[in-house]
């Protein structure tokens, strides 16, 4: 179609995206980005605005649940875990980080965590299916960083 829309294209790509498409390499160096921001999110669980997140969080309930970082007697649902876990990872400022700025397994990686926790038992997803996950929003997130134009600009403000 000639005059796909650049969302249409977006999606189209984003959705196509499988396992067998990860290379070694891209493998690999998502397992150091998770182990990464894996330490800086447990260091993180340590910070005041984490304590006050996590505070703040108690008040949800929810059947689902997902694990909050360095906490074995406290879950939350999913949206509210990956938001506190993305809180503590980002309280540090330590996670990888890209040109223009911005840190994205601090953003993706609760997300995905916090959502796959959430399956049931017996629909649970492999290691390969967190890693593909995990890349999908890494890609995402690197082409939204692509198209705005904010993020052009970034460099010119520092």
């Amino acid at each position: 179609f000639p005059y796909q829309t650049v969302t249409g294209n977006f999606a189209k790509v984003i959705h196509g995206l499988n396992a067998n498409q990860l290379t070694d390499q891209v493998i690999q160096r998502s397992k150091r980005m998770i182990l990464d921001t894996l330490g800086v999110g447990l260091l993180g669980t340590s910070t005041e605005v984490c304590h006050k997140v996590t505070q703040y969080s108690k008040i949800y309930s929810s059947d689902l649940s997902s694990t909050i970082w360095g906490h074995l007697d406290f879950r939350l649902p999913p949206l509210y875990a990956a938001f506190v876990n993305g809180v503590a990872v980002h309280s540090m400022d330590f996670d990888d980080t890209w040109h223009p700025a911005t840190h994205p397994s601090g953003a993706v990686l609760p997300a995905v965590i916090a959502l796959s926790e959430a399956f049931p038992q017996k629909k649970k997803i492999s290691g390969l299916d967190l890693l593909l996950a995990f890349n999908v929003g890494i890609e995402v997130q690197g082409r939204l960083l692509h198209f705005s134009r904010e993020a052009r600009n970034i460099p010119k403000r520092y």
